[in-house]
């Protein structure tokens, strides 16, 4: 199903070209209401500090628009607590906008907000997934697009995901079943780089990806603290926790440009940077 007539507002063809245009959420009603996955497990009783996570995203989204990108905040509701994340809701290929399959109750509302503000625009938009995906499983390497077989997304979804795809190939990675989305374990930061946490994977899928990528490995305790969950904003410009010490110190020595952000509070609730960011725009 396609909604509106598009006027060449979305494209996407990397995950590490200039961005241009973002969509964010304020954490406004960030809570962990019920336990969705495994990083919530830990802070469900501390839970989350929202006036600390709204300075946090403030200044996160102000250093998206001191390197240029047009940042449009959809509206926050109080019934959606895990409504900050929106990469999960849609994701961007190319010049075609797919509306995700939320797979959890407490998220489906999310898209509802979303579709009102693309058709308010005349923005086209494809919808009618069935099973479920999420846009945290969908990773854009130009003609080819990895998508992670979580417990988010059906292998239903992964094969009309090819049929509506006929022009692009696509690479389904198995996630171990303790892994949320698979840019929580692997992320495409340039033409050639990509951070992988290695064990998310089966050996298969591991060999798949260090035969296209120059793999940088994050470890156990970077992968909680959502190592690989950086967001790329052109230029060679990755956006990422500063706790991340080592990861940044090899991103930096692979000549990358770090930009630490502290995104201590959000990532609580089992995303970062990238999870935080819908992409329509990249140049």
């Amino acid at each position: 199903m396609t909604g509106i007539a598009s006027d060449n507002k979305i494209h996407c063809q990397t995950e590490y070209s200039v961005l241009k245009s973002v969509l964010v959420v304020k954490p406004s009603f960030m809570r962990i209401t019920e336990v969705i996955n495994e990083t919530q497990k830990h802070y469900k009783e501390g839970n989350i500090d929202i006036p600390l996570a709204l300075q946090q995203h403030d200044r996160f989204v102000n250093v998206l628009k001191e390197h240029g990108a047009e940042v449009t905040q959809l509206p926050a509701h109080p019934r959606l607590p895990e409504q900050v994340f929106t990469r999960d809701i849609a994701f961007a290929i190319h010049d075609q906008l797919f509306l995700a399959s939320m797979n959890e109750e407490v998220r489906q509302e999310e898209t509802t907000i979303l579709r009102t503000w693309l058709r308010d625009r005349a923005i086209s938009y494809q919808e009618g997934i069935p099973g479920s995906i999420e846009g945290g499983d969908v990773v854009i390497d130009s003609s080819t697009i990895w998508v992670g077989r979580s417990n988010r997304t059906s292998h239903q979804a992964v094969e009309e995901l090819l049929m509506r795809l006929p022009s692009f190939k696509v690479e389904p990675l198995a996630l171990k079943r303790e892994i949320l989305h698979l840019d929580c374990v692997f992320n495409i930061i340039s033409e050639d780089f990509a951070l992988v946490y290695p064990p998310a994977f089966t050996a298969e899928g591991l060999s798949r990806l260090k035969a296209r990528f120059d793999v940088i490995p994050v470890t156990k305790e970077e992968q909680f603290q959502m190592g690989p969950n950086v967001l790329s904003i052109g230029n060679g410009k990755v956006i990422s926790l500063p706790q991340n010490e080592r990861l940044n110190e090899v991103m930096q020595a692979r000549g990358f440009h770090v930009i630490p952000v502290d995104f201590s509070e959000i990532i609580k609730s089992g995303g970062s940077f990238r999870c935080c960011t819908l992409p329509l725009l990249r140049e």
